[in-house]
């Protein structure tokens, strides 16, 4: 199957998923870091794959590109079998991984030029390409430079770039915003917006829970390899009730009765975080935070601090895995 025969499938008007995938199974020795993920990402949307690091992220996002063999499990691009045709895969997909792939030796336009030609696009057209690219990026100041100069941030855009060189219609960002500072992650959303606007969809993954509730359409959490919920943000956050209650413990040795109190008034169990003598529970109502706190008080359980928001992310992260979303050990595969 070519290229056009995908464009031509994907103008028809019939329903073809961006990415389809079915029991994704991947094994590294004795280890399964993917185990039987489902996946099915719409046209034109930001889906987010959100787990913290070593919960198998990346190792999903490489066998979708076909940079990983799958080992079990079948996945579709655009209709595309991806182990059937990677060839035609790969000129549906741009990746952008977590570490710059660009020659630091050379500037900025010199990189997007070589990437073009790498990919069959004639010298005058890649030049062309690589200033319309460092200029939609704001590089255009910084073309001459070589990357050693760059800030991480610059580098990170340099690299979205270069992804973009032959307009691909899928776009694959493997936690794009890592060690940015707040005003370069705000920047790179922005960016990743931008694409969308432009036509693209965009499977991102994060472990960063504020980011997938700022661009993500739709969530897939997974944890040690596993897809343990999927839905839009706000669906996964009425998973943990209208309210969460966060009570931080004067005295951490309270933890214990704590829980039972809690679990006592408002009939849930609440999860703690790894942060000693915080705990946090879904609420029914937001008034029912007063019966909790008069409970504590009652049984001479100091309370250092008290809140009551509507639930984020986190909480929703908290009530599915028992951890947050950074406390996995071991590189992400």
């Amino acid at each position: 199957m070519s290229v056009t025969e995908v464009e031509t499938r994907s103008g028809t008007g019939t329903a073809v998923s961006a990415v389809r995938a079915e029991g994704l199974v991947k094994t590294f020795g004795a280890h399964r870091a993917v185990d039987r993920i489902d996946l099915d990402v719409r046209p034109g949307e930001v889906f987010g794959v959100l787990g913290p690091n070593g919960a198998g992220k990346t190792t999903t996002m490489r066998m979708l590109a076909t940079l990983l063999r799958i080992d079990s499990g079948r996945a579709e691009i655009f209709g595309v079998d991806v182990a059937a045709n990677p060839h035609v895969v790969r000129q549906l997909v741009g990746v952008t991984g977590q570490y710059a792939s660009v020659d630091e030796n050379l500037t900025a336009s010199e990189n997007l030029w070589l990437f073009g030609r790498l990919q069959g696009i004639r010298s005058a057209q890649a030049k062309r390409i690589a200033a319309d690219l460092l200029g939609r990026f704001g590089l255009e100041q910084a073309a001459g430079k070589p990357i050693a100069q760059f800030s991480g941030g610059m580098r990170r855009r340099l690299d979205l770039a270069a992804s973009l060189i032959t307009k691909p219609p899928l776009i694959f960002l493997d936690e794009p915003t890592t060690g940015l500072d707040p005003r370069t992650r705000g920047q790179m959303w922005d960016t990743i917006r931008d694409l969308v606007t432009d036509g693209c969809t965009v499977l991102l993954t994060t472990q960063y829970l504020d980011e997938a509730d700022q661009l993500a359409d739709r969530v897939a959490v997974i944890d040690h390899g596993r897809k343990v919920a999927e839905g839009t943000p706000d669906e996964l956050k009425t998973t943990v009730g209208d309210s969460a209650l966060q009570v931080v413990l004067a005295e951490p040795g309270d933890v214990e009765r704590a829980v039972s109190i809690v679990r006592g008034v408002l009939g849930v169990e609440p999860v703690l975080s790894p942060e000693q003598g915080r705990l946090t529970a879904p609420l029914g109502r937001a008034d029912l935070a007063a019966d909790v706190l008069i409970a504590l008080r009652t049984a001479g359980v100091p309370v250092a601090s008290v809140s009551v928001d509507k639930p984020s992310l986190d909480e929703v992260f908290l009530a599915l895995t028992g951890h947050e979303a950074g406390e996995n050990d071991g590189e992400d595969r």
